[in-house]
């Protein structure tokens, strides 16, 4: 998961102040509705929460093609209800199908997506979406619900002091933005997308085939993960029914021409697809990055997962976690000092021991919290000019249980030189033109691929049998799969 926003604290933490503006008017229907923001708290809130997103999933590398797609929604918001939001629109590298807006005018669509989809209008698609759930001020709408259920409850509650020295687990922003919209707001999303598009003169029935997509990719390859579109978008195939009932027929209420498949395809290739193992990946229970060159092992049995500024593993009873990140100080006997004097902390024991011959400083703490007290310990490890901190940390009470296990993964931070480790390479998209008619198995057989049948036949928009006529533009997948696939 990403780590939480913790920029976005002050702006929730407004209290009851915004209440005045509680009865806004939706600028799409000009009914009243409940929100506690100003349209510039709005902004500054998806502004701040911007800055955190960019930093925990990253910008994909590709500029002309970020400016094509940043151009696309431009002209699409320009004409919807609130063109003077400063709309910005980014491409994230993540593999998972995703996209999603905050308020304010943010919309993000993840490279994950862009390698599922296979025409301008798909994608066209997604971004009208994403306006229609700003300009109709859905998320702006939830975060205020939200805040209010909280007053009752003690706000500061929400922050998780007893975690904030380290940063990691505290914050309620992004629960606050990524809470599930009502199916009210997806249907009314879902139109204003149709709108937003059709004045733009993409065909809208492509969004019904974006919708079969999203049905079945969460049975491709990787079945044990939803897409997170869906996460937050329920029913695709009802929601593709009912948009090609509006866009089908003698008068179709939304209309349009330009689909532009291959086009699409052009920008895609030598896209990165699936997980990119050159910023690190697991194996078992060991972490590598191949571009910065170390390993640090986790506790066995525990789950883990690799964003782009943290590495995290927590116990499967969730009762303790292992937390890896750079931080900003040369020395590591001054990030440890800046460390140990944050709010709460308490220091138990320090060490300048090395870890496996590197620069290290370490210590043992424990943080009195509102509600709990945790026992940890920190080690920064200088590598490669970058400071490294391994943080592990229990509630008191498990400490003894976990301390062994906690302290064995922080201290286990090392170099790597094993060339199969460092060379590992990310699998890409490869665009190829069919020269004669084929199946889509053929297409396997003929021009294969490092994914399996049902991926190829979803990342293309084709089911099993399908015939491909000579000469269309397909994807395949090339490259070795990932290290611990």
């Amino acid at each position: 998961m990403l780590r939480i926003l913790p920029r976005l604290a002050p702006i929730l933490a407004l209290g009851l102040a915004p209440l005045l503006q509680s009865c806004a008017v939706n600028p799409v229907t000009g009914q009243r509705q409940f929100v506690l923001f100003t349209e510039s708290q709005e902004i500054e809130m998806g502004r701040q929460a911007d800055q955190d997103i960019s930093a925990s999933l990253g910008v994909y590398d590709d500029p002309e093609l970020a400016a094509w797609m940043d151009d696309m929604g431009q002209r699409m918001a320009a004409d919807s209800e609130r063109p003077d939001l400063p709309w910005t629109f980014r491409i994230l590298d993540d593999p998972t199908i995703n996209a999603f807006a905050l308020p304010g005018g943010y919309i993000y669509l993840t490279r994950g997506i862009l390698t599922h989809l296979n025409s301008d209008a798909e994608l066209a698609g997604i971004v009208g979406h994403e306006i229609g759930h700003v300009t109709a001020r859905h998320g702006i709408t939830r975060v205020s619900r939200a805040q209010l259920a909280q007053v009752g409850l003690g706000l500061g509650m929400i922050l998780a002091p007893e975690l904030r020295p380290f940063g990691e687990a505290a914050g309620a922003g992004l629960q606050l933005l990524f809470l599930s919209n009502s199916r009210d707001a997806e249907r009314e999303a879902d139109d204003l997308g149709l709108r937003y598009m059709s004045t733009q003169d993409y065909d809208p029935r492509a969004v019904a085939r974006v919708f079969e997509m999203l049905a079945r990719a969460s049975g491709a390859e990787d079945g044990d993960r939803i897409p997170g579109f869906l996460s937050t978008h329920p029913d695709p195939m009802d929601r593709r029914d009912r948009i090609l009932a509006r866009t089908t027929g003698e008068e179709p209420e939304y209309r349009g021409t330009v689909d532009d498949r291959e086009g699409y395809l052009q920008r895609l290739d030598g896209m990165i697809f699936g997980t990119n193992p050159r910023e690190g990946y697991f194996r078992d229970n060991v972490f590598y990055h191949p571009d910065m060159a170390f390993r640090l092992d986790y506790p066995r049995g525990w789950r883990t997962a690799n964003t782009r500024d943290e590495v995290q593993g927590v116990s499967g009873e969730q009762d303790a976690v292992v937390l890896l990140r750079l931080v900003a100080e040369a020395s590591p006997s001054e990030a440890r000092r800046r460390f140990l004097a944050g709010e709460g902390v308490e220091t138990v024991t320090t060490s300048e021991q090395s870890v496996n011959n590197l620069p290290a400083a370490s210590a043992e703490f424990r943080v009195r919290g509102e509600n709990a007290t945790f026992r940890g310990h920190v080690v920064f490890v200088r590598w490669q000019d970058r400071t490294f901190r391994v943080l592990g940390y229990s509630t008191e009470a498990s400490w003894s249980a976990r301390q062994s296990a906690i302290s064995q993964a922080v201290r286990s931070f090392r170099p790597v030189t094993d060339r199969a480790i460092l060379d590992v390479q990310p699998r890409t998209i490869e665009l190829v033109r069919t020269q004669n008619d084929m199946t889509l198995e053929g297409f396997q057989q003929r021009h294969p691929s490092t994914v399996d049948l049902a991926t190829v036949g979803v990342i293309n928009g084709l089911r099993s049998g399908d015939v491909i006529p000579g000469g269309t533009l397909m994807k395949r997948v090339v490259g070795d799969p990932p290290p611990g696939d």
